[in-house]
C-alpha cells in the first residue's frame, strides 16, 4: 500500500521535473514552487497537498497519467522505481502496474546531466551519520593496528 508520505514523496519529485497536477477534474492546474525549503516540503507544496487531499478538490491526478491521487492512497498502489529513469512510480499491488511512467512525454529525462529530484533532507541528521561512521571506522582502524 502506498503511504501519504510515499505519494507525497512522488508528487514532489515530479513536480521538481516541472509535471503539474490537474485538479477539480480539469479545471486547474497546480505546480508549487519551491518543492523543498530545507528539512522539510515547502509551504507552497503544503498547500497544494490540502488542496489535492481536500473534499472538493474533484479528481487530481498528475499530467500524464490516468490513476487519481486518491486512488493511489488506497492499498491497490505501491510506490516502486520506473526501471528507465528511477522515478517513483505507481504499480497496482494486483494485476497490471500504471500503464506508463509520467517520464514517457519527458523528452529531455533522464538526464544524468543535472540533480536528480529528491527528498527534503535533514542536513544535520545526515552530517551526524557521517560523523557517527567515521569515528567508527577510526576507532576500527585503531584496534586493528595494535
Amino acid at each position: 500500500m502506498a503511504s501519504q508520505n510515499e505519494v507525497k514523496k512522488y508528487l514532489a519529485y515530479w513536480f521538481q521535473l516541472g509535471k503539474k497536477v490537474i485538479i477539480s477534474n480539469g479545471a486547474e492546474t497546480l505546480l508549487p514552487k519551491p518543492v523543498i525549503a530545507g528539512d522539510r516540503y515547502s509551504d507552497e507544496f503544503e498547500e497544494c497537498w490540502r488542496k489535492i487531499t481536500s473534499e472538493k478538490a474533484g479528481d487530481c491526478y498528475l499530467e500524464g497519467t490516468s490513476e487519481t491521487i486518491a486512488e493511489l492512497l488506497t492499498s491497490d498502489w505501491e510506490m516502486f522505481a520506473c526501471s528507465r529513469c528511477t522515478m517513483p512510480i505507481p504499480v497496482r499491488t494486483l494485476g497490471m502496474p500504471a500503464e506508463s511512467c509520467p517520464c514517457n512525454d519527458l523528452s529531455d529525462w533522464p538526464n544524468t546531466e543535472v540533480p536528480l529530484p529528491r527528498g527534503p533532507v535533514n542536513s544535520q541528521v545526515q552530517l551526524k551519520l557521517i560523523r557517527d561512521q567515521l569515528v567508527k571506522m577510526n576507532e576500527m582502524s585503531h584496534h586493528s593496528n595494535s
